[in-house]
């Protein structure tokens, strides 16, 4: 499948974006009998995809996405059927509390939403949820009880891609910056100092850098760039067995296996996506610490070790941009699904199924809608 006549740098398709849809783009494009070159200024799955919280939420995903993060759910649910071994996943119930009157409101819309969607999410007392999770304080006056929750440990993800990857002689062009994306003919040349790489096809999967590469193919769609705090704990004995969060979005609560605590909730930072320098705003870490210790009291006998900051991208309607880029044959895009860490694998493989010629599983998220006519 490869392009005739040309150096031997040459590929069916080039991926540009080493995260989690990047890089489950390329292995089914692989699996598919295509040769792929995936290239990434890192690593894989090393920004976004590796300082996230690896989440795996019903919960927090937009109402129309649960479909698809369903699918995506099962996937995680069987890592070893599709990327070779388990990263670190925990399939769990998921609480979402609520500490006022107009946020048993927010949790009873929500869940209402997303169960249209297939989504068997349901508003419980605060006994029941204490039921569910005895390490809940006093303090909620009722939660959202989702079954099909849970969360992966993202510093092993990018192991595990890495050899899927390899196993299926994906071409790893790790530490790689590039430049432009130039059409050519028979497809396009990705610019780099380092080398030259051609390939029939482009997948653009650079996250909150999405913006400037569309521009390099003369399409211009905003991309928002959001700068996520986390913080982690010491070992501790076993607090929660559940993943928590609370009606507004601020909290989001886990416990790993050796006992650490992963306390997030979209808290922000500081930084620039074209420095791509991220600061912790110690405010924000102090608050987000708070709130933690007032759903989870056990969180108060228990230090931080390490925090850390990192980007997410999002679209204008806060919907992904998955498909073919406008105007440009032979060029696709895929990024910026809220809670993409949950759905990106099947993101991933559906958009692998259009260019692979099939018909892709559920309806991909049209790129069109979002550009910027200049």
């Amino acid at each position: 499948m490869s392009i005739g006549g040309q150096n031997e740098h040459s590929y069916d398709v080039a991926i540009i974006g080493a995260g989690i849809m990047g890089a489950s783009t390329a292995l089914f494009l692989a699996r598919g009998g295509m040769s792929c070159a995936l290239i990434d200024r890192r690593g894989v799955c090393s920004e976004a995809s590796g300082v996230n919280a690896g989440t795996l939420t019903m919960q927090m995903t937009r109402a129309a996405l649960i479909p698809y993060a369903l699918k995506a759910w099962e996937m995680w649910g069987q890592p070893e059927t599709w990327l070779g071994s388990d990263p670190g996943v925990t399939l769990c119930d998921g609480l979402s509390l609520a500490f006022s009157d107009p946020e048993i409101e927010i949790l009873e819309q929500r869940a209402q939403a997303r169960r249209q969607y297939g989504a068997d999410i349901e508003v419980i007392s605060p006994k029941r949820a204490k039921q569910i999770e005895p390490g809940l304080s006093d303090h909620p006056l009722a939660a959202a009880y989702c079954k099909t929750d849970g969360h992966v440990t993202a510093n092993r993800t990018g192991l595990a891609f890495r050899a899927a990857l390899k196993q299926e002689n994906v071409h790893l062009f790790e530490n790689m910056q590039v430049d432009a994306v130039a059409q050519i003919a028979g497809g396009f040349s990705v610019v780099s100092k380092l080398q030259p790489i051609n390939a029939r096809r482009v997948v653009l999967a650079g996250g909150v850098w999405l913006e400037e590469m569309l521009g390099w193919l003369g399409v211009k769609v905003p991309i928002k760039t959001l700068i996520n705090q986390l913080a982690i704990t010491e070992r501790m004995p076993p607090a929660m067995c559940t993943v928590i969060g609370i009606a507004n979005g601020l909290l989001s609560l886990k416990q790993f296996a050796n006992g650490t605590v992963l306390i997030g909730g979209g808290w922000q930072g500081e930084g620039d996506r074209e420095t791509r320098h991220t600061e912790l705003v110690p405010e924000n870490l102090i608050g987000n610490a708070q709130l933690a210790c007032h759903a989870i009291p056990a969180l108060m006998h228990t230090r931080l070790v390490r925090a850390w900051s990192g980007f997410e991208a999002e679209t204008e309607d806060a919907m992904p941009i998955v498909g073919e880029v406008p105007g440009v044959e032979d060029a696709f895009v895929i990024g910026s699904a809220h809670s993409g860490y949950t759905s990106g694998p099947y993101m991933g493989k559906i958009l692998a199924q259009r260019i692979l010629g099939q018909t892709p599983e559920m309806s991909l998220f049209d790129p069109q809608r979002l550009v910027v006519n200049t």
